[in-house]
């Protein structure tokens, strides 16, 4: 059973092989949303207008930009590295901005959500360059969500860490006892949030009944994190 009607919306969802993308595909169809899901990076900096321009208009840009979380201590991280992670994580967000927002400017609707990480919101160890990308895509949403709200547009984003999925949590991750240990000494929920869990919350934030909020960073964490 669904749990919120998406209809009536035209969601593009980015980099939807990877990551969340898998299980956000079948919750927004299941949700009745018509969903582009497009799969490729956006390294070129002229792919995100070149997506917009295919795509046509949108209700919902859901931005799921992931990159699998190096573990390199902090001396050791090379500008190779940090600037590989804001290439694909942070760099796309202004030139999608520039691409989608003149329209949902123009109609007076539309909504923006990022699929980021809680690793932004609490100090984890050897991740100082996947911690600091996570941090600038926040750190954006708040500030475009301030800035387009009164335009009668959404911009939001969840918070994520410990969800399942195949990325980050891959079954040998999973299966490993000192994995499930760690889930239940860190974890107050004492398991993985479920992928279905996760992308129930942002079907709902894509529908009208979130349109009140505004630039806000919404942790999926079973508690991690708050």
């Amino acid at each position: 059973m669904s749990l919120c009607d998406l209809s009536n919306k035209r969601i593009l969802l980015t980099q939807a092989g990877d990551f969340m993308g898998p299980a956000l595909q079948r919750t927004l169809e299941a949700c009745g949303a018509s969903v582009i899901a497009d799969k490729r990076d956006f390294l070129d900096p002229k792919a995100p207008q070149k997506l917009i321009a295919e795509a046509g208009e949108v209700d919902v840009l859901l931005l799921n930009l992931g990159v699998p979380a190096p573990s390199t201590p902090a001396d050791q991280v090379a500008d190779e590295e940090w600037g590989l992670l804001f290439r694909h994580m942070v760099d796309p967000l202004p030139r999608f901005a520039r691409a989608v927002l003149p329209s949902m400017i123009n109609r007076g609707s539309g909504k923006i959500l990022l699929m980021g990480s809680a690793s932004a919101l609490r100090g984890m160890k050897r991740a100082s360059s996947y911690s600091a990308a996570r941090g600038a895509q926040l750190a954006w949403v708040q500030a475009v969500g301030a800035e387009v709200a009164a335009k009668g547009i959404q911009v939001n984003a969840i918070a994520q860490n410990f969800v399942d999925n195949p990325t980050y949590f891959p079954p040998e991750i999973q299966a490993n006892p000192a994995f499930q240990a760690r889930l239940q000494r860190e974890v107050p929920l004492g398991r993985l949030v479920s992928a279905d869990e996760d992308t129930h919350f942002a079907a709902y934030l894509c529908s009208d009944a979130a349109n009140c909020f505004v630039g806000q960073v919404f942790p999926v964490c079973g508690g991690w994190s708050h």
